[in-house]
């Protein structure tokens, strides 16, 4: 009797709703990886902790001598530290998601063409490391403010959604470029620059109201725009204005370009580990 050869093969959740049910029985990996990268992390620098609240302080206090004391920009009656330590919050924690994120499909190859599981957990867990790094740093804050005898409005209780907001921008390019740089192996060239640039660019060293009026919608097509400004008007308050229209622009591109890059590494995810 002929014994017939059976191969079974294993594909990456055929349909979304099969795909989202994996992702769930695979939450264990997906705390798994997290903890293993907060560890590596902390342990293989020589500062460990520290470092996660120099690069933020040291960026305060280069910002606030050129915007602030030099340009003598406005601080919307806040101390000008820390107008511009309250969007490196948020700031600091999109660039680590980017940075790592981009190159966490790289890093663990081995595991990409081993074993099955949803390929979007790796890049999803190297955000939460960045939201550890936003944690520590958010600590700072609360020492400025006991220096500056600064106590927060009402409107702080709408920091959990800016938070969220930060998050889903960080997840989306963080999907965007993993993806990418599987492919395009030039991207973790181009990453770094991407944000530096976007420092720059961004209202992170001054406030969104020394951006002309008439360009100001413009300006807003900038993601972290719309996130920064809800930071300060959640913890600032006081003075601290939004510009609406502006916001709800940066909030719209926010979320559109979180579910095109979860479309986008979806679709590109089955060929990984053939890549790699």
């Amino acid at each position: 009797m002929d014994e017939q050869e059976h191969t079974l093969l294993i594909e990456a959740g055929r349909t979304e709703l099969h795909y989202w049910k994996d992702l769930w029985r695979f939450r264990e990996l997906f705390y798994f990886l997290s903890w293993r990268d907060i560890l590596v992390r902390y342990k293989q620098t020589v500062i460990g902790i520290a470092w996660s609240v120099i690069r933020p302080l040291m960026t305060m206090v280069v910002f606030t001598v050129v915007f602030g004391k030099l340009a003598k920009l406005p601080s919307e009656g806040a101390p000008y530290p820390m107008l511009v330590y309250v969007a490196m919050l948020p700031w600091q924690f999109f660039a680590n998601s980017l940075t790592e994120s981009s190159n966490s499909l790289i890093t663990n190859a081995n595991m990409l063409s081993k074993v099955y599981f949803p390929r979007i957990i790796m890049p999803a867990s190297a955000v939460i490391v960045s939201l550890v790094d936003f944690l520590i740093s958010f600590f700072i804050l609360v020492v400025l403010m006991i220096w500056y005898q600064f106590i927060p409005d009402w409107r702080i209780v709408t920091l959990p959604f800016f938070l969220f907001l930060a998050l889903i921008a960080s997840l989306g390019f963080g999907f965007w470029l993993a993806a990418l740089n599987v492919k395009y192996r030039d991207f973790r060239y181009i990453v770094p620059f991407i944000v530096q640039f976007g420092l720059y660019i961004s209202p992170v060293g001054f406030s969104t109201n020394v951006v002309p009026e008439k360009w100001r919608l413009l300006y807003s097509l900038n993601p972290m725009v719309g996130v920064i400004d809800g930071f300060r008007w959640a913890i600032l308050g006081g003075d601290v204005k939004i510009y609406w229209q502006g916001f709800f622009l940066s909030t719209g591109l926010v979320f559109i370009l979180f579910i095109a890059g979860v479309s986008y590494f979806r679709k590109t995810e089955r060929y990984f580990a053939d890549i790699i």
